[in-house]
């Protein structure tokens, strides 16, 4: 796939709209609010046989050097860059503007070669009034509706010029699981906690936009992370903040959608949290998410370098965890300051101790061992004077750890029991904060219909 292809445009002419539609899913939130788009987004896309890399970019605005405005078009300047060809896209409705010829002049200084395509031509006689596309100096423009999807063939023709022909499959035999395949990383927290700053300096570049103002991400930015022979599939998200306050603004609540999606796709999540306000009720809230989603976990403390008493505070926070998120307890916790840089190195030794205890497998015979161990030391309770029997347990999936319980009455035991014996399993076979699953196997009574 040698082909990257940028939607570059003014804002609301469809990008994002356009960009869901080639990479056949909805990555990009999509709202008639100008400017919903900021960071770039990247996503593998088929157009017919045609196979091609497609970035979704921040629409061009004229603002002030320092805003956000001003840097998200400074980021669609470097997509460009990056891009083998643009795809320029004016609103087919609203004909050529002043700011689609400003686009234009950039693209020429760009020297990228540049298929223009008019969007949101349901009909053919808004067709034929594109004659003045001509002027942007591209040549003719493709008459598209990327919510319809309409004109994608002529799309295909105009990008399959600038894509090289694939090279013959040989038969290598049967095909092979990829034991490197990228792990899947997400970074989440409340607003503001620097989730966009953490994602930036560990892939060593201003991907995702920066901001004191809370909400500056909304879209779930991906990038790749390689460090330690290791491959990531990194995640910025855009903050989680209450159901109360986020209802009634669609877009916060598109954002927050896009978030809970990311966390469902990743295989280990980052939370991420203020030093100088850490384990407030909406990081419990948040980290209890992740843990019941089932995801390996990794608690980073942010703004280090804020913190002046450091003396005993990785170990107060340390407490803190084990205390109120007894499901995840153990998880691995560091500190970090994503604006100075320190601590960072800790992230890839935490990520990688979460993942290898949410990929653990124990076998039945060491399960069962420890089974008659944990027995042996706290018995199940008696339920309405008949004792609880668990007889063996087996572990019938990873990631994260599920164990099977065969035995009777079994549904009848209680929350406190499977902590103990969660708790057990945690330290007898390195599950330290890992969500851990169990499924109830009650045996039937063969004589229950006699």
């Amino acid at each position: 796939m040698s082909l990257t292809v940028a939607i570059v445009g003014r804002p609301n002419v469809g990008k994002s709209t356009l960009f869901n539609r080639l990479a056949g899913k909805k990555l990009a939130i999509v709202h008639d609010t100008p400017g919903v788009t900021r960071d770039w987004q990247e996503a593998d896309a088929e157009l017919g046989p045609l196979k091609f890399r497609i970035i979704d970019t921040a629409g061009f605005e004229s603002a002030k050097d320092e805003s956000i405005l001003a840097r998200a078009t400074e980021q669609t300047r470097r997509a460009i860059g990056a891009a083998d060809v643009c795809l320029f896209l004016i609103d087919g409705r609203a004909g050529v503007t002043a700011g689609d010829e400003i686009i234009a002049a950039d693209l020429r200084k760009s020297g990228k070669p540049v298929v223009l395509a008019a969007n949101k031509v349901e009909s053919r006689s808004i067709a034929n009034t594109l004659s003045e596309a001509y002027s942007l100096g591209f040549g003719e423009p493709v008459a598209l509706s990327a919510e319809h999807g309409l004109g994608l063939g002529e799309l295909y023709e105009a990008l399959s010029a600038f894509a090289e022909p694939e090279p013959e499959a040989e038969d290598e035999g049967p095909e092979e699981e990829d034991a490197t395949k990228p792990l899947k990383l997400a970074i989440v927290g409340r607003p503001n906690v620097g989730k966009s700053s953490l994602f930036n300096k560990l892939i060593g570049e201003e991907r995702a936009l920066t901001s004191p103002e809370a909400g500056t991400t909304r879209d779930a930015v991906i990038a790749t992370w390689d460090i330690g022979g290791r491959t990531f599939l990194l995640h910025d998200t855009a903050g989680l903040r209450k159901k109360a306050r986020a209802a009634g603004h669609t877009l916060e609540e598109l954002s927050i959608d896009s978030t809970l999606g990311a966390i469902r796709f990743a295989e280990c999540v980052i939370v991420l949290m203020d030093a100088n306000a850490a384990f407030e009720k909406q990081d419990l809230i948040i980290a209890d998410l992740v843990a019941r989603e089932g995801r390996a976990i990794v608690f980073a403390i942010n703004k280090w370098d804020q913190v002046e008493e450091r003396a005993g505070a990785i170990g107060r926070f340390r407490d803190t965890l084990d205390e109120l998120l007894p499901q995840v307890s153990g998880a691995p916790l560091i500190a970090v300051s994503a604006k100075t840089g320190e601590g960072i190195e800790r992230v890839l030794e935490a990520v990688l101790a979460a993942d290898k205890a949410w990929n653990t497998r124990v076998s039945t015979g060491e399960l069962n061992r420890f089974l008659e161990q944990a027995l042996e030391r706290h018995p199940p309770p008696a339920i309405s004077g008949r004792r609880v029997r668990i007889r063996y347990m087996t572990q019938p999936k990873a990631r994260p750890p599920t164990f099977a319980l065969f035995g009777n009455q079994l549904k009848e035991l209680p929350e406190s029991y499977l902590r103990y014996l969660t708790n057990a399993l945690r330290e007898s076979f390195g599950l330290k904060g890992t969500p851990i699953r169990f499924l109830l196997r009650t045996s039937k009574n063969p004589y229950a219909k006699k």
